[in-house]
C-alpha cells in the first residue's frame, strides 16, 4: 500500500474498534440476547467484556486511560451495539454522561481520582436526575444536601427513579439542592458523586422493554457524602453541568435509535424476499415495497441528523437543537420502522422467536429517555428563533 492510499489514522483506529465490536457481538451477544432478554437478567459477562473493549472509556481522554474516541465514531458503535441489543448500550452510555461531566467540570483532583477508574469500567456509574415527582423540570428535583463544615460532609436525603446502573453499578451522580432557596432554583443546585459504599439502596424497577439492563428506584436517607465530591469543587453549578453532559446523551439515544431502525429494515427486508404470497415474495408487492422505501429513507435520514449532532459536540460548539432533532427524528424512525417491521412479517413478528417484538418493545423507550421527544420539539423551536432572530 502506497502513502497515498493509506487510511488516515483516525479512520484505522475507527475501523479497528468498530471491527472488535462486531466481532464481540457476533460472538457475545447474539447468542445470548433473548435469553438474556427474557429472564430480564443483567448481563454481567458481557458488561465485563465491554469493560475488556474499553467502551466504559470510549470518550473519555487518553491522558486518563480511555480510548478518546471521537464522538462521530462513538455513536457508530453505539448504533452497531444497538441493533443487536439496545440494552447493552445503557450500560456505557449513563457512564459516560457521569464521565463527561467529570473530565469538563471536575476539578484537576476529581478528575486523576475518578476519571481512570472510570475509564478501565472498575467504577461503574449511572446519572441520577429523575424523581418520582419529576422528570423533564429537572429544576424542582426534591432532593437535598445539607452541608456540614465540622464533619467535612453532605447530608443527602430523597428518592431518585428510572435510574440507570443504579443497582449493579458502583456510583451516581445525583443532581441535589444544595441551597433550597435559591432563586432561580438552578443555581442551588449542585452534582455530587455519590458511591454506593456511602450508603444509597437501590431496587429493580420492571419495564416493558429495555430489559437486562439494571434501572432502579434509590433511597438516599442520611448518605454522607464528602464535600470534595460536588463536581466541579464549588456548588450552584449542577443544572449547567449535567445539561452539558445530555447533549451527548441525546446524540446516544440518536445513535440507538439508528441501529434499531436498522436492524428492523434488515430484518423485515429479508423477510420480504422469502416470505411468497400470491405467487410471488411479498417484496414485490407495492404495498410491501412503499414500506420498504420508507424505513430505509428513515434509517439514513436519521444517521446523517446523528452524525451532524457528533460533529458539532466535536467541535466544542452548544448543540443542544443538532442534539435534539437528532434524538427527535432518529427515535421515532425507530418507533415508526419497528411498526412497520411488525407488520411486514404479520404474526411472526409477534412472536418472542423473532426479534422484531423486542423491537417493539425497546423503542419506545427512545421516544421518553433523555428528554420527552414533546421536549425537544420546544427546545428546537426555542433555538431556532435565538439563533435567527427577526
Amino acid at each position: 500500500m502506497n502513502e497515498k492510499t493509506k487510511p488516515a489514522a483516525g479512520d484505522e483506529q475507527e475501523r479497528l474498534i468498530l471491527d472488535a465490536v462486531e466481532r464481540f457481538l457476533e460472538r457475545e451477544v447474539k447468542p445470548r440476547v433473548r435469553a438474556l432478554e427474557a429472564a430480564d437478567e443483567y448481563p454481567r459477562g458481557l458488561a465485563d467484556g465491554i469493560a475488556a473493549l474499553g467502551l466504559y472509556g470510549a470518550t473519555i481522554a487518553q491522558e486518563y486511560g480511555g480510548l478518546g474516541l471521537p464522538v462521530t465514531t462513538y455513536t457508530r458503535v453505539i448504533e452497531r451495539v444497538s441493533a443487536v441489543w439496545m440494552s447493552l448500550s445503557g450500560l456505557f452510555n449513563s457512564h459516560l454522561i457521569v464521565a463527561s461531566a467529570v473530565q469538563r467540570h471536575g476539578t484537576p483532583e476529581q478528575k486523576q481520582r475518578w476519571l481512570p477508574q472510570l475509564a478501565s469500567g472498575a467504577v461503574r456509574c449511572g446519572i441520577a436526575l429523575t424523581e418520582p415527582g419529576c422528570g423533564t423540570d429537572l429544576q424542582a428535583v426534591r432532593t437535598r444536601a445539607v452541608r456540614n463544615e465540622k464533619s467535612g460532609h453532605y447530608l443527602v436525603n430523597g428518592t431518585k427513579t428510572w435510574i440507570t446502573n443504579s443497582v449493579e453499578g458502583d456510583a451516581l451522580a445525583v443532581l441535589v439542592k444544595t441551597d433550597p432557596a435559591a432563586d432561580p432554583p438552578h443555581r442551588g443546585m449542585s452534582l455530587l458523586f455519590v458511591e454506593k459504599k456511602m450508603g444509597y439502596k437501590a431496587k429493580k424497577l420492571k419495564k416493558l422493554g429495555y430489559r437486562g439492563i439494571d434501572t432502579g428506584e434509590v433511597e438516599f436517607a442520611d448518605v454522607k457524602v464528602p464535600l470534595d465530591h460536588v463536581i466541579g469543587g464549588a456548588e450552584g453549578r449542577g443544572l449547567q453541568q449535567i445539561l452539558a453532559g445530555l447533549e451527548l446523551g441525546r446524540i446516544n439515544i440518536a445513535a440507538r435509535g439508528v441501529g434499531l431502525a436498522r436492524a428492523c429494515l434488515e430484518e423485515a427486508l429479508a423477510y420480504a424476499q422469502q416470505r411468497v404470497t400470491f405467487g410471488k415474495p411479498i417484496a414485490e408487492h407495492q404495498a410491501i415495497q412503499i414500506k420498504l422505501a420508507d424505513m430505509a429513507t428513515r434509517v439514513e435520514a436519521a444517521r446523517l441528523l446523528t452524525e451532524s449532532a457528533a460533529r458539532a459536540f466535536e467541535r466544542g460548539e452548544r448543540c443542544d437543537m443538532e442534539a435534539g432533532m437528532a434524538k427527535l427524528y432518529a427515535s421515532e424512525a425507530a418507533v415508526e420502522n419497528s411498526i412497520e417491521a411488525m407488520r411486514i412479517l404479520g404474526a411472526y413478528g409477534y412472536s418472542p422467536e423473532f426479534n422484531i417484538e423486542r423491537y417493539y418493545r425497546d423503542a419506545p423507550l427512545l421516544a421518553i429517555g433523555e428528554g420527552t421527544n414533546e421536549m425537544q420539539r420546544i427546545i428546537i423551536a426555542r433555538q431556532l428563533v435565538k439563533r435567527y432572530p427577526v
